[in-house]
């Protein structure tokens, strides 16, 4: 079991703290169209993770604002997880982000991966998806594909994409995507591994609202008898960035705040 730092002390992470859920939305977003540019530019492509549920969906609008922001005819667009829905089904991560961005900006539809995520044959469904990842990506530490960008979530319980505590793909160090039921929501769900998480050129952490401030600080600035969340497991082994509104933030003790961008 991966234990905590002692309390207070800040994992391995750059915060930058803005004071309302928009703001925190724009200033990832300015991140994200950053990694954009540099990635066309040194290596001709921009291959990007995109986030599910709610919260991210005002970063996607404000880059479907902007969109000559980024060069998308260069974007390869993937998903961190995916739940066991149709496409057009309303809790489909991919449906909400053709929804509010990828219909709005002029990416080719051949760059758009969603994750197939069928119940009756969900394993397989999650081989194909890394398949589709080995094809098109470099192979980075460990042999796992290697996007430019992961962009994550933080579930109250410490979650990030379909990474929950207690299940079983939290020890999957094999294979890129994998296949995982989630006895909470009695569902299943295909969600990108740690180890390809942990192969990224770079992850950043959206977060706002002060329903995810306990979970922020267990994740980022966990007591000394804790075990890490899911998400501080993924701090723990490499660089993460974090983009919070004050709400969301509000209960990092004093020494992780010092921290903040």
């Amino acid at each position: 079991m991966i234990r905590s730092r002692p309390s207070g002390t800040l994992v391995e992470a750059a915060l930058t703290v803005r004071a309302t859920p928009g703001a925190a939305a724009a200033a990832a977003a300015e991140a994200f169209e950053a990694a954009a540019r540099t990635a066309t530019s040194v290596r001709g492509a921009f291959h990007v993770a995109l986030a599910g549920g709610s919260t991210p969906a005002a970063l996607y609008r404000r880059l479907a604002a902007r969109a000559g922001a980024v060069d998308w005819g260069r974007v390869h667009v993937w998903f961190g997880d995916e739940r066991a829905v149709p496409w057009d089904h309303p809790a489909s991560n991919y449906r909400m982000a053709r929804e509010v961005l990828l219909d709005h900006v002029p990416i080719p539809p051949g760059q758009v991966h969603p994750i197939r995520a069928r119940t009756a044959c969900i394993r397989q469904d999650a081989a194909a998806y890394a398949a589709a990842l080995r094809r098109h990506l470099p192979s980075g530490p460990g042999g796992f594909p290697m996007l430019d960008l992961v962009l994550l979530g933080l579930g109250a319980d410490g979650h990030t994409a379909s990474l929950f505590p207690g299940t079983c793909i939290l020890h999957q160090r094999e294979r890129p995507v994998e296949a995982v039921y989630v006895p909470g929501l009695r569902a299943w769900r295909i969600s990108l591994t740690f180890p390809t998480l942990e192969a990224a050129r770079a992850v950043h952490f959206l977060v706002t609202g002060g329903a995810k401030a306990d979970a922020v600080r267990r994740t980022l600035a966990p007591g000394p008898d804790g075990d890490l969340t899911p998400a501080g497991r993924l701090c723990q082994a490499r660089p993460t960035r974090w983009f919070l509104d004050a709400a969301a933030a509000g209960a990092l003790p004093h020494a992780a705040r010092e921290a903040r961008e």
